[in-house]
Formats: C-alpha cells, structure tokens, sequence
C-alpha cells in the first residue's frame, strides 16, 4: 500500500508554494491530472488534481475538503532554554510535533548556554515533522525572549483568575514538587518550562511561581533538556488525548 504523502500550503489559492512544486515536479515528477493531497496547518486536509505543472510552478483544483478533528484538548505549550547544540533542540522539536503539541517558546535564561537561535530552521523542521506524521495543525514557534518577558506574559497576573491554564516550571531544587503526571488536568491548557543544562536559576523559580507556575518533577532521572522537554510534552498529549 503506497503510503499518503502531504503537501503544506497554508493558502488554498490554487498553486503551491514554489518550495512544494519543485518538490512535486522534479523530485516525484507529477504532472498533470496527477492528485495531491495538501494540508493548510489549520485544520483541513484537501484531495487536489494537478492542472498545470513545471520545473517552478503547480496549479491544481480541490476536489474534495476535510476538516479535521483534534486529537487533543486543550493548547500544549512548552516553552524551553535551547540547547548549546542546535541538532539537539531540533531533534527535539522534530519528535514533540510526531507526538503531538501546539506551540513552543524558546527562553533566554540566566544559565541558557546558547543566546541566540535560528527559529527560521525550526519552523522548517516543524512543518516537516507535520507531513510526515499526518498531523493536521501547524504548532506555533516563538521567537527566542527572555525568561521574565516570557513569565510577564504567561503567568496567571497577564490573564484572569479563571483562565483555565495550567501552569508548571521544571526545576532540580529541593522542595515539594510532585510528578507532572500526577497534577496535569484533561481539558485544560498546559504550560510547561523546561530551563538549560545548568537549571533555571533560583531567581528565576522565584519569579515564575510568583507568577503561577507550579514547581512540578518529571522522575527521580536526570535528563537532558531536550529530553526532559520531550517527556513534558509526551505526558501533556496522553493527558489531553480524546
């Protein structure tokens, strides 16, 4: 059975983007009264016809539209200090979109060991990971900011007292912190913090819980971030999963 392969175009205008096109034309040499099938990243998967192909351009007609429903509730939110290896915070974001979440904030953090961070690949890498995994929303990546802009942002003060948002910080300080697992509500929007290699510092704790974030713990192991990161965002989709 030949395996369903999308295409990403977040407009339905009748051509692909050029990235996308060469791709159908030089690479699988599709040509006209071929069917794609495309995804716009916001819902609706779509069974297209080529009417027009060539080595820079695609036209094709919808022929049939499928929205799609989610397989989650509520937003999965991480946000996470990049790693000093760049393969190592794509392998992540790569494995999070296979999973499953909705948006992904880069921190700045007083011990982050990188303070710059192309996101332009990410999104690359993202959007990638969607096709392959039959996904049918594109997850949000946010520029790189600091970690007291992010807080201002996301914590409970920025939004009403009854926002419905879960809010949590991983950190390796002593102190009651029970397992993410255990205090992750269904239905709910979620936020997780993962900080770098050198933890968030304890300023940093102190501003985020006076902000609303709840220490939380992810197991007696040491983790890397990006592989702590990546539990975080596997324990919120088994929570969230319809």
């Amino acid at each position: 059975m030949k395996e369903t392969r999308f295409f990403y175009t977040p407009e339905i205008n009748g051509a692909l983007p050029e990235e996308e096109a060469k791709h159908v034309v030089r690479v699988l040499r599709m040509k006209e009264g071929d069917q794609l099938n495309l995804m716009d990243g916001c819902g609706k998967f779509y069974l297209a016809e080529i009417t027009s192909a060539s080595n820079h351009h695609c036209l094709y007609k919808v022929i049939q539209e499928e929205q799609q429903t989610r397989a989650w509730q509520g937003q999965i939110h991480l946000a996470v200090a990049p790693t000093k290896l760049n393969d190592r915070i794509e392998w992540m974001a790569e494995k999070a979109t296979e999973i499953g979440w909705d948006r992904v904030s880069f921190l700045n953090c007083q011990f982050s060991e990188r303070r710059n961070l192309k996101t332009e690949r990410i999104e690359k890498i993202v959007v990638s990971a969607v096709k392959q995994s039959h996904k049918a929303w594109i997850p949000e990546v946010d520029e790189l900011q600091t970690f007291k802009d992010f807080v201002q942002k996301w914590g409970r003060d920025a939004m009403s007292e009854d926002d419905n948002v879960q809010r949590f910080i991983c950190h390796c300080y002593e102190g009651e912190k029970p397992h993410l697992k255990d205090v992750l509500e269904n239905g709910k929007d979620a936020i997780v913090m993962v900080g770098p290699e050198g933890d968030f510092s304890v300023e940093e704790v102190k501003l985020a819980l006076e902000y609303g974030f709840k220490p939380v713990s992810l197991g007696t192991s040491r983790l890397r971030t990006e592989t702590a990161a990546l539990v975080a965002v596997h324990l919120m989709q088994i929570t969230q999963s319809c």
